[in-house]
C-alpha cells in the first residue's frame, strides 16, 4: 500500500514536472525543497569546479569529487600511451575492469592460471593467449601498471609469486584495501620504489561493465597508499575513469576496507537477508500465505520502495506514502535502530581488529570451500521464502513473455 501511494505521487510529480517550466519544476514537484533552498549551507551543494574536480558539501563536510569529464578518451589514450596494464585475475572485478580498459583502447593484458576456468572464460571473450592473455607471472612481468584483482585469499597465497615482478618504477593497483591493511595476515607489503594505489568500484564488476556499456558509470573510491613518482594520485584518477567509473571519491586503504566489509555483512547483504527472513517467518507463522509474505517482505521493497528511496530520498518516501504507513514507519524505525546499533558496533570492531578477516581468509582457503559454499547457497535457495520468490519473479510482466 505504501509503495502504491508513493508511486502515484512520483508519477504525478513527474507528469507535472514535464509540463512545467524548468525554473518552477522543483518547487512544483516538491514544495518542501523550497525551504531547503533557504536553509543553512548544510543542505546545499556548494560547488567549486575546475574541469572535472568538484568540492561538494556532503551533509556539512566538504569533499573533493573527481568526474570523468576531466579525462576524455583522447586524454586517457595519450596519458597511458606508453603503459601496459596487467590485470591479474579474471573474476568479477578483473573481468569488468579488464573489458572496460580494453574497450577504452588502452594497452591491457590479462594474467590468470593457464588453462583454468578463468583462462577459458577470457579466451571466450576475445583475449588471445600469447598476445594479451598470459600466466599470472608473465603478465606481472610485462605490465608496468599491475592490477592485483585476485581474490583476497589468492592475493595472500600468490604474493610470494607476484612480488618479484613488482619492481621499482611500477604502479601496483588494488580494488580493495584488504591485502595492504591486513598485511599481518596477508603478508602483502608495499614494495619499495613502487606507487601503490586503489580504485574500488561501489558495486560488482558485472554492474561496472553493464553501466559502462550503457554509457553510464559506477561511483568508485580512490586512495593512494604510497606515492613514489609524485603522480600516483593523478594516475589513479585516470585509471578510475578508464575502468568505467562515473565519479571518484577520496578515501584511504584502511577506511575503504573497513566500510566495505561492514557494508557487505550489514545493509548490503547480511542484514537485509536476516531482516527478510525474520519478517517472512513471522508472517508465515501467523497464517499468511507464502506469496503474500514474500510480496510484503521482498517484492514491494525491492521493486517499488527501495528504487524510490534511491531516486528521491527517505524523507521523500515518508512524505509520499499513506499516512498510516508514514506514522507506523516513523514510530517503529527507532526500535529497529536501537536493536541493530549494538550489532553494527560489534561488526565494525570485528572488522577493525582483524578477527573478521581472519575468519574469512581461513574459511575461503579451505580446499573444499567451493563445495561447502554450494551447500550454504543451496540452503538459501531451497528455503521457502526464495522458492516463493522464484514464482513471484516469474509473474512480473517483463518475465512473462
Amino acid at each position: 500500500m505504501a509503495s502504491r501511494a508513493a508511486a502515484r505521487s512520483f508519477a504525478r510529480s513527474a507528469a507535472s514536472a514535464a509540463r512545467a517550466p524548468i525554473a518552477s519544476r522543483v518547487l512544483a514537484a516538491a514544495p518542501r525543497f523550497a525551504a531547503r533552498a533557504a536553509a543553512p549551507a548544510v543542505f546545499s551543494s556548494s560547488i567549486q569546479q575546475s574541469r572535472g574536480i568538484k568540492t561538494l558539501n556532503f551533509g556539512g563536510s566538504q569533499e573533493k569529487v573527481y568526474e570523468r569529464s576531466d579525462w576524455p578518451k583522447e586524454k586517457l589514450l595519450d596519458y597511458f600511451k606508453n603503459d601496459t596494464i596487467a590485470v591479474l585475475g579474471y573474476g568479477p572485478q578483473g573481468h569488468g575492469q579488464g573489458l572496460n580498459l580494453r574497450d577504452n583502447g588502452l594497452n591491457v593484458i590479462v594474467g590468470v592460471r593457464k588453462d583454468g576456468r578463468s583462462w577459458k572464460k577470457a579466451v571466450a571473450e576475445g583475449w588471445v593467449p600469447g598476445k594479451n592473455l598470459f600466466s599470472i607471472e608473465e603478465a606481472a612481468d610485462k605490465g608496468n601498471i599491475v592490477f592485483n584483482l585476485l581474490s583476497d585469499a589468492a592475493q595472500r597465497d600468490l604474493w610470494p609469486t607476484i612480488k618479484p615482478y613488482i619492481t621499482p618504477g611500477k604502479t601496483l593497483y588494488f580494488s580493495h584495501g584488504f591485502a595492504i591493511t591486513y598485511k599481518d595476515q596477508t603478508h602483502v607489503e608495499a614494495p619499495q620504489g613502487v606507487d601503490v594505489v586503489l580504485c574500488a568500484p561501489k558495486g560488482s564488476g558485472a554492474t561496472l561493465r553493464t553501466l559502462f556499456l550503457e554509457g553510464k558509470g559506477l561511483n568508485s573510491s580512490i586512495a593512494v597508499f604510497q606515492d613514489v613518482s609524485g603522480k600516483a594520485h593523478e594516475r589513479v584518477v585516470g585509471l578510475g575513469v578508464a575502468i568505467g567509473s562515473g565519479y571518484l571519491y577520496e578515501t584511504t586503504f584502511e577506511k575503504e576496507v573497513y566500510s566495505d566489509l561492514v557494508g557487505e555483512r550489514g545493509i548490503l547483504m547480511g542484514a537485509i537477508n536476516g531482516l527478510f527472513r525474520a519478517q517472512y517467518d513471522v508472517l508465515r507463522a501467523q497464517g499468511h500465505s507464502p506469496s503474500e509474505a514474500f510480496n510484503e517482505t521482498v517484492e514491494e521493497a525491492t521493486q517499488s520502495l527501495i528504487p524510490l528511496i534511491g531516486a528521491k530520498g527517505m524523507d521523500w518516501m515518508y512524505a509520499n506514502c499513506s499516512v498510516t504507513a508514514q506514522r507506523g514507519a516513523l514510530d517503529w524505525h527507532q526500535k529497529f535502530y536501537d536493536a541493530s546499533l549494538p550489532v553494527f558496533k560489534d561488526l565494525y570492531e570485528s572488522v577493525k581488529n582483524g578477527s573478521e578477516t581472519k575468519r574469512a581468509l581461513d574459511k575461503n582457503s579451505q580446499p573444499d570451500y567451493r563445495e561447502s559454499l554450494e551447500l550454504e547457497l543451496e540452503e538459501i535457495r531451497g528455503s521457502e521464502i526464495w522458492r516463493a520468490g522464484e514464482t513471484v519473479r516469474s509473474l512480473r510482466p517483463e518475465n512473462n513473455k
